[in-house]
């Protein structure tokens, strides 16, 4: 029997997980990428791969020790992405942290630098951060259809170019109703930079929806620690 080609083989997938830390102003950590590595000079959420026998908390923990240098005291998960990469795919989970101690400095040698939520677009992130933007703009819980960085769609109409999501609004992120993973593909390929379920759904279901898509998804009817556990970067209360 013959081996396997390359292009048979399966990609390896990579299990990271990063942290954002925030300031006293709320500014963001970001750091930069060694000139040896893949994509130097890029600018990334600090962490790295987790290690056989890790929880995700424990590998983020030790990542932000051996990296920068702070101890984790409290983090929950924002946003997991997964991106392709030549030769590697990145399961990027991404975890806010509420609380840590010590300064943050560059034990590895790479710069580090605080940037303000509103300039990270400019911010040079490597590809697989950049989702990560639009978590970190919108809210923990959705409660009103129009906020200073969002607008959902309102009452929905056969008129619309896709039921569910609103028009485009100049400077904010647009969310969009969905089902399901059966249309979640769909209002994403029409413009919605985040979701959210129209319906309460399971965990499991949760979790595999999460997992399939590279936008923040807000869910309905469980708890936020839940939520967070599962893949959604939060909750909405919005009726219909």
């Amino acid at each position: 029997m013959s081996s396997p080609t390359r292009e048979d083989r399966p990609t390896p997938v990579v299990h990271v997980v990063a942290g954002v830390l925030l300031d006293e102003r709320g500014r963001v950590l970001l750091a930069q990428r060694p000139q040896a590595k893949h994509l130097a000079g890029g600018w990334e959420f600090p962490g790295g791969k987790m290690e056989p026998g890790e929880t995700r908390l424990q590998g983020l923990g030790r990542e932000l020790a051996e990296e920068i240098g702070v101890e984790l005291q409290e983090a929950h998960p924002l946003i997991r992405v997964r991106h392709a990469y030549p030769g590697r795919d990145i399961d990027l989970d991404v975890w806010m942290v509420t609380r840590y101690t010590g300064e943050p400095r560059g034990l590895e040698g790479q710069p580090l630098t605080w940037c303000a939520r509103p300039d990270l677009p400019r911010a040079n992130l490597i590809p697989a951060d950049r989702p990560v933007m639009t978590a970190l703009m919108l809210p923990e819980i959705i409660a009103a259809r129009d906020g200073p960085q969002y607008v959902v769609a309102g009452a929905l109409s056969e008129k619309a170019p896709t039921p569910g999501l609103a028009p485009p609004a100049a400077g904010r992120l647009r969310g969009g109703f969905c089902d399901g993973a059966a249309d979640a593909a769909a209002v994403v390929a029409a413009g919605a930079d985040f979701l959210l379920l129209r319906q309460a759904c399971d965990l499991p279901s949760i979790a595999a929806l999460t997992a399939g898509l590279n936008v923040p998804v807000y869910v309905r009817e469980v708890a936020l620690s839940e939520a967070w556990e599962h893949g959604a970067t939060g909750l909405h209360i919005l009726a219909f």
